[in-house]
């Protein structure tokens, strides 16, 4: 018995199959081009399982389940994914009409966290929390051993709680996200005001005084070196992380909080800094609730964990 995952991303489709043992034995990919119409790109996702199993030695009514993971959010089989221009789209019907087997359909971070509960950060835990800080904020969230997406779908964008009034504006059209200041985007936003404003400062000669030049990496990596300026914005940037972290602990009460995503690669110089900006966040007595640890997840984590989808 084997079990199909699909990361759905604007850039492209990532197929996977995992068997049993939750190890995965195939993968593929392919562009998504999502200018297409939405049953270009299904039809393309259900090709793609398809020719994956085949070409592994895998019948494919040996495939039990389907699970997608997508950029957005799904409700009673629909989804919305709003970068690639996707509104009720009826995904797991038209999946599941092109691929006889049952189709799962969830946030990408939801599947990466469901990952990270069978085989990474979050094994153990009764209440665990995935935060991915990337370009957005995402986040996903296991609660006795089951993805918990809400009543509509639109669960755990803990990205997009409010910890700013009137604070800058968000992607989601609300102002003072944490995603708006504990994204990837909100790094390089910092850098390129530094870069403009500072011609002393290390950035600017990393980058050549170039703003376009920016990167989250490179953020870290002058800040790793002592740069004062660089310091001061990861500073901030912890700071506003925190924050919403002590709300997500305060609603929760997860005792596994895993940090993921792109700025993660900071690995513990990042991870050191969020724990004790952490610390005395809860509201009894400064009590700590979380294990704050860093995400295991690698590459293959988005279509494995969307695999896993199957067994909820």
């Amino acid at each position: 018995m084997y079990f199909a995952g699909v990361d759905l991303g604007g850039m492209g489709i990532k197929t996977g199959i995992i068997d049993e043992s939750l190890t995965l034995c195939c993968k593929t990919s392919l562009p998504t081009n999502p200018h297409r119409g939405f049953d270009k790109i299904i039809a393309d996702m259900a090709e793609s399982i398809t020719m994956l199993a085949q070409g592994n030695g895998i019948a494919i009514n040996q495939i039990a389940g389907i699970g997608i993971g997508i950029p957005g959010f799904a409700h009673n089989g629909l989804a919305t994914a709003v970068n690639l221009h996707w509104f009720d789209v009826p995904l797991e019907a038209q999946l599941k009409a092109r691929v006889n087997a049952p189709v799962y359909v969830d946030n990408d971070a939801t599947a990466a966290a469901v990952y990270e509960y069978r085989l990474g950060a979050l094994a153990g835990s009764r209440v665990g929390v995935l935060l991915t800080l990337g370009t957005g904020v995402g986040s996903g969230i296991i609660i006795d051993g089951k993805p918990f997406s809400g009543a509509h779908g639109m669960g755990g964008e803990l990205g997009h709680i409010e910890i700013v009034p009137d604070g800058i504006p968000c992607v989601c059209n609300n102002r003072g996200c944490l995603e708006a200041y504990s994204s990837a985007s909100a790094l390089i936003r910092r850098a390129r005001m530094i870069i403009m404003e500072r011609p002393e400062s290390m950035l600017y000669h990393q980058t050549n005084g170039d703003p376009n030049n920016a990167t989250a990496k490179l953020v870290f990596d002058c800040a790793k070196q002592g740069d004062f300026l660089s310091c001061a914005i990861i500073d901030e940037y912890v700071k506003y992380l925190a924050m919403g972290i002590g709300s997500i602990e305060n609603i929760l009460d997860p005792d596994i909080i895993a940090i993921g995503g792109g700025v993660a690669a900071a690995g513990d110089f990042l991870l050191d800094k969020i724990k004790i900006a952490c610390e005395g966040k809860g509201v009894f007595y400064g009590k700590k609730y979380s294990d704050i640890r860093l995400a295991a997840g690698g590459n293959d984590a988005g279509i494995a964990g969307a695999a896993m989808l199957s067994l909820h």
